[in-house]
């Protein structure tokens, strides 16, 4: 069986939805972190990248252009999210998003937003602007990451929030009908398979729409890079991912979006593993186990249950 056939995913909820491929094309807003800038602390999470802000900053173009050209790199799809992914996308002024994000909204085939930020970033105001898009009948998602429902280890990794900061920004989203989608990480470090499946019971008892899945990279410029380089750092295996991610996938109400249930990343930027280079592999791994052992929520015997796209019947101007 395929993967989509075995999990509630992003690609088929967009098809089923609009009736057709509905891809996202994703946005560099120039926006950076507090927990970088120095708001909350410096050096930001020791999972991430630290490359200058600055430099960045210079390659950043206006939002219509950064549409135009992905969207004709992906030429796959008719209508599209503008997806603002880098850093904290959230962490401005409400008139300097408001500006941006309606930038994006405006352009042609875009059906909505997906916004990826911290959960300590959130005001109401930013909660009330994105709610007022999905009153107009836009297609908003807003991106958490989460990481890990450990407090310990949100400590350890120096993220700067708490996971009761995740439940009370979630709570509020989701009241004002916004859909929320929680980014976790597996193979962070001092955390077992048990602490996986105790952060996924908890993010989906705080209520949430979606969940992107991620192998832990241990990339260049990170302060978890020096350690590896150090000796200090174990990777994460591809069959520890593989049993890991599909046990949660097992754990999942079927109504969860999975908006990813792997991620990749390129050398020189990636250090370890090698194997998040090839995007198809823990895809295909996990799909297996799947098969075999049950798909997205057999493990709490409400399954997800396939439903095949049907083609959109569309009337003639004679009818």
């Amino acid at each position: 069986m395929q993967l989509h056939e075995l999990v509630n995913t992003f690609g088929q909820d967009l098809q089923r939805r609009y009736g057709e491929k509905v891809h996202k094309l994703t946005l560099h807003g120039g926006f950076t972190c507090p927990n970088r800038d120095g708001t909350i602390g410096r050096g930001g999470c020791t999972f991430c990248n630290v490359a200058s802000f600055a430099d960045e900053q210079a390659q950043f173009k206006p939002v219509a252009e950064q549409l135009a050209q992905r969207a004709g790199e992906v030429n796959r799809a008719k209508r599209y999210l503008a997806y603002f992914q880098a850093y904290t996308s959230t962490y401005a002024e409400v008139q300097t998003l408001k500006a941006m994000y309606e930038e994006a909204l405006g352009a042609a085939d875009i059906v909505g937003l997906c916004v990826g930020t911290r959960p300590d970033c959130v005001p109401d105001a930013v909660l009330e602007l994105l709610a007022g898009y999905q009153q107009q009948g836009y297609e908003i998602w807003l991106e958490l990451g989460l990481q890990t429902a450990n407090d310990k280890t949100l400590k350890r990794i120096n993220r700067g929030h708490d996971f009761a900061c995740y439940e009370q920004i979630t709570q509020r989203a989701r009241a004002m009908g916004l859909k929320v989608c929680a980014h976790l990480i597996v193979g962070l470090p001092g955390e077992t398979k048990e602490d996986n499946l105790e952060t996924l019971r908890r993010t989906v008892a705080a209520g949430v729409d979606g969940i992107k899945l991620h192998p832990l990279h241990i990339v260049e410029g990170s302060i978890m890079g020096l350690s590896w380089k150090a000796g200090r750092l174990s990777e994460l295996s591809l069959e520890t991912y593989t049993d890991i991610a599909s046990e949660m996938i097992r754990l999942t109400p079927p109504e969860v979006v999975f908006h990813r249930v792997s991620a990749t990343a390129r050398r020189p930027t990636l250090l370890a593993p090698m194997w998040c280079e090839n995007r198809w592999l823990a895809m295909t791994e996990i799909g297996r186990n799947l098969d075999t052992h049950g798909g997205q929520g057999s493990a709490l015997n409400t399954p997800f249950v396939y439903q095949p796209v049907q083609p959109v019947q569309t009337m003639s101007a004679a009818e």
